[in-house]
């Protein structure tokens, strides 16, 4: 565990531990970020807090300087195994939306009692107060970043009403949202700054996507990243949604512009991008381990972030493509799929756009489940056993939609044609699991031949990186 020295990491606004505790200050009941700009307190009147909620449930309100909502979630313990991270990891991921305690402690496999236990020990605070914060936090951040209206800011973080809303964000920050609104309502894309500690290593990011690149779907800037996407909702319908990322390094951040069809769903898809750019990596820890595991500096990827694909399905689709072939032979086939069966849809220009020499595009999503199920694949110029690899798992997706069973990658290995490497992958890419080591890949075996005394258990639990460390080397 890296050691935090918390007086010389906020007197110096040390941007690498933002997110990773919060300071609050006595005098003025207003808890900051590490790298808040105003100026630093005297040390006797500041309290240290390791989450936004702790210091939130102290009574403290949010600085509207640094807007502690908008920093990275890294707390110190951060991606250890624990049952608190998965629970973190329901909550993120699917929203707040009819999330109740019995149910969240009934997938975790343990009692309402010990959930809260754990989440008291952990977060200093119960799982219901942690929710609500969750709430507020991104709703104030809504209010600060985008032209929503304060009605679609409640709906979109999980209030069925406005009334509620008002009274739950005043009773914890003690302002009303109108105070906070800085934005008038227009109809524009949702535009919000999703930051990160530092360094973000974009080039090496970049440049494992661009090899990896559907044209349909992604686009790629030298400093932005783009793509369409779809959320499944409960029902089993999908939201379709279109998503653009700028990489601002001077900001710690990516300003991302959003169009979703539903807001509702505004809070996971905004999780779903932080995680495809992982911005919650504790870059110190993981550097940490790659060098207790006989890493050499030099070769440490200053940054290193995993490139997380934008759901499951599509992981597993290209982990089949990608099964002994070229990673470029592998894009090919992909996006002759996507060409072949995805949603498309043209996108018509705004007025202030049309004198600029823009013209219209077209967006194509990647297919669903359902809509590759439905064919026979012979537009692929590919054996039919892998064809046919490809239509189970799609029909695994159909068959367990709405269970959950079907975003569990380790079920994908009762499936003919799929093994563990293409499991392993999946997991890599679809759920951006910080501890996959793919030994038996080539590419990894053929690094280890220039390091054979690294020892790659002392990695745990960030053997991820490991893996992309070992294919940078290629």
């Amino acid at each position: 565990m890296v050691q935090i020295d918390y007086q010389q990491a906020r007197l110096s606004r040390d941007a690498r531990f933002d997110g990773v505790f919060f300071t609050a200050v006595k005098t003025t009941g207003i808890f900051c970020r590490p790298i808040c700009p105003a100026t630093p307190p005297k040390e006797e009147n500041v309290e240290y807090f390791e989450t936004a909620s702790e210091a939130l449930v102290s009574g403290y309100r949010p600085c509207l300087r640094c807007r502690p909502e908008s920093a990275p979630f890294s707390p110190a313990w951060f991606g250890t195994a624990t049952t608190v991270k998965r629970a973190l990891n329901i909550i993120h991921n699917e929203g707040f939306h009819d999330l109740n305690l019995t149910t969240l402690a009934e997938r975790l496999g343990i009692t309402d009692r010990y959930l809260r236990k754990l989440f008291e020990q952990q977060l200093g605070v119960s799982p219901k107060a942690y929710i609500q914060h969750q709430q507020i936090l991104f709703a104030k951040a809504l209010l600060h970043q985008t032209h929503l209206p304060i009605q679609d800011v409640a709906f979109s973080c999980g209030f069925n009403n406005v009334r509620r809303f008002n009274d739950a964000f005043k009773r914890i920050t003690t302002k009303t949202p109108t105070e906070i609104k800085k934005l008038h309502t227009a109809d524009v894309p949702i535009r919000l700054q999703l930051n990160y500690q530092p360094p973000f290593n974009w080039q090496h990011w970049r440049s494992f996507c661009e090899y990896r690149q559907i044209n349909t779907v992604e686009t790629l800037g030298q400093s932005s990243y783009g793509r369409t996407f779809t959320w499944q909702q409960p029902d089993g319908q999908y939201v379709k949604g279109w998503f653009n990322a700028v990489h601002r390094p001077d900001k710690h951040g990516f300003n991302v512009s959003i169009e979703l069809d539903n807001p509702k769903y505004l809070y996971q898809v905004s999780q779903r991008i932080r995680e495809i750019f992982d911005l919650d990596a504790n870059v110190a820890l993981i550097e940490q381990s790659l060098r207790s595991a006989g890493l050499p500096d030099h070769h440490i990827i200053s940054g290193l972030r995993i490139p997380k694909c934008w759901d499951a399905f599509e992981a597993g689709i290209r982990a089949i493509f990608g099964q002994q072939v070229s990673v470029k032979a592998a894009t090919n086939l992909l996006n002759t799929l996507v060409e072949q069966l995805g949603d498309r849809k043209w996108v018509a220009l705004p007025a202030n756009h049309i004198n600029n020499g823009d013209k219209p595009h077209e967006r194509i999503w990647f297919p669903t489940p359902e809509q590759v199920a439905k064919s026979d694949l012979a537009f692929l110029k590919i054996p039919g056993a892998r064809k046919q690899t490809i239509l189970n798992l799609a029909n695994h997706f159909v068959a367990t939609k709405g269970t959950g069973a079907e975003n569990d990658i380790d079920q994908w290995l009762a499936l003919k044609g799929i093994g563990p490497w293409t499991v392993e992958y999946a997991k890599l890419r679809g759920e951006g699991h910080p501890d996959i080591w793919l030994d038996t890949d080539l590419g990894i075996k053929k690094a280890l031949d220039i390091f054979p005394s690294i020892n790659v258990e002392h990695a745990k639990p960030w053997r991820s990186y490991m893996t992309f460390t070992m294919w940078g080397m290629l």
